[in-house]
């Protein structure tokens, strides 16, 4: 597979153990790749070296084989950009933004960017000053995408946007996914890598803690089993058999966990009289919880 982003042993060292520290990992052509991290972990750090804004101590950053400094200037035709935190000039109306960016990206032809505003549902021609979050998330969107762009690099997308809108934003990146464009995506909202990645970087206190397959983390979760049984003495039996923790019994209620084939599972629970059975699937964030460290941990 060909290589888009290369991110090879990259130090960013602020001091106080803030930074990012021999980060590697790479994002080939077609694919969409998450990005997720606890504030700080280094994730905008990793993004502003691959735009070429920042300089790493050590290491190198390439797209399409191409130095994200020396070679910044020619990366940027094809290249599309969301940042965290959107510098607008607030004298400028939202339609006056959009223009500018195109003219600078020496863009002719509005009609996808004016695409993308019916798509989101954005009404550009007041002051931006005047905008929502929100609103102002929705012009950053059209301004990263309205070109057409091979590769995107996207930090924290849908922040500020409504859950409508966050559902359209997968909808554009499953697009453009089928279009074949390379996204490199930082996000925290597990439901959209879920929804969106083919693969995910896990990264914290500035070091990659793995690189995951997302259709290997799905496969491998792990499913919680709500069983009812006729009575708390039933329970208390089933828990002693299959040696689950006596504290696990909620009076006539256990919840077992099953990863993989249910048939052990299935034959061990129809010895008894069950009065009722549900299933709640382990979530991604949850899976994602060991890396982290702790839920709090995860904002």
């Amino acid at each position: 597979m060909t290589k888009v982003f290369e991110i090879n042993h990259i130090t960013k060292d602020y001091g106080n153990q803030k930074g990012v520290f021999d980060v590697s990992f790479s994002v080939n052509q077609g694919e969409v790749m998450g990005f997720l991290g606890p504030n700080g972990a280094g994730k905008t750090t990793t993004i502003r070296q691959l735009m070429g804004f920042i300089h790493p101590d050590s290491g190198e950053v390439k797209i399409n084989g191409l130095d994200c400094f020396k070679d910044a200037a020619k990366i940027q035709e094809t290249l599309g950009y969301l940042p965290g935190e959107i510098a607008f000039m607030d004298g400028m109306t939202g339609i006056e933004f959009i223009k500018f960016i195109a003219d600078m990206k020496n863009m002719t032809d509005l009609s996808y960017a004016k695409e993308l505003m019916e798509f989101f549902e954005l009404d550009p021609k007041g002051k931006l000053k005047k905008m929502s979050k929100g609103m102002k998330q929705k012009i950053g969107i059209v301004c990263a995408f309205m070109n057409h762009p091979k590769q995107v690099i996207l930090d924290e997308p849908t922040s500020g946007l409504d859950p409508l809108m966050q559902n359209r934003f997968v909808e554009l990146i499953l697009k453009e996914k089928a279009k074949g464009t390379t996204i490199l995506m930082s996000s925290h909202i597990f439901e959209e890598i879920e929804r969106t990645c083919d693969r995910t970087v896990i990264i914290k206190s500035g070091h990659i803690m793995a690189v995951e397959d997302m259709n290997k983390l799905k496969s491998g979760k792990k499913k919680n089993y709500i069983v009812r049984f006729k009575d708390k003495d039933s329970a208390e039996q089933y828990a002693k058999e299959h040696q689950i923790s006596k504290e696990a019994v909620e009076d006539a209620t256990i919840t077992v966990g099953v990863k993989g084939n249910v048939d052990d599972f299935i034959k061990g629970i129809s010895k008894y009289e069950i009065k009722d059975l549900s299933i709640k699937s382990q979530s991604l964030e949850e899976m994602f919880m060991h890396f982290y460290g702790g839920e709090e941990n995860v904002k």
